[in-house]
């Protein structure tokens, strides 16, 4: 049995893919940031002890963007397993969604936390200027088939 201090933490993200216009919202981590400084990612976050990861997933791309979806609106794009020592002493576990529908406008709701939140085209991903393999992540789940992603793994 693992102790709770192996336990990686459950976060959740949240793709949101304008297909109309091909574009995605990204966030840029602030220069202050404990991990990724400078680097684009997805709005991500942590799960609450007891909450649902589709309840995190909302809550987190809200705090982040100001935007708001419905977690009935929520696809599975993929999970992605870190082994310990990968950002996390424990590793981390984090499920991305990705959802084709909101309300709201795109703002940086939280400044200090990230330099900047925008669209951006999904033919113009910043290759090398993302935490761990984010672009990756973000072909698949647009690709549409869930996948399983293992980093720093044997």
């Amino acid at each position: 049995m693992m102790s709770s201090a192996a336990t990686p933490p459950l976060s959740a993200a949240v793709v949101v893919h304008d297909r109309e216009l091909g574009r995605v919202v990204l966030l840029r981590r602030g220069a202050r940031a404990r991990f990724g400084a400078g680097l684009w990612d997805l709005p991500v976050g942590k799960c609450e002890p007891g909450e649902p990861v589709t309840r995190c997933a909302v809550r987190e791309l809200r705090e982040e963007t100001g935007l708001v979806v419905a977690e009935e609106e929520l696809r599975l794009a993929s999970v992605v397993h870190a082994a310990p020592g990968i950002a996390s002493a424990a590793g981390f576990l984090t499920v991305v969604f990705v959802a084709e529908r909101w309300e709201g406008e795109l703002v940086n709701t939280e400044p200090a936390k990230h330099s900047e939140v925008r669209w951006v085209g999904t033919g113009e991903l910043p290759a090398g200027e993302m935490v761990l393999s984010t672009d990756r992540m973000l072909l698949r789940a647009l690709g549409g088939d869930p996948a399983v992603s293992l980093h720093g793994w044997g």
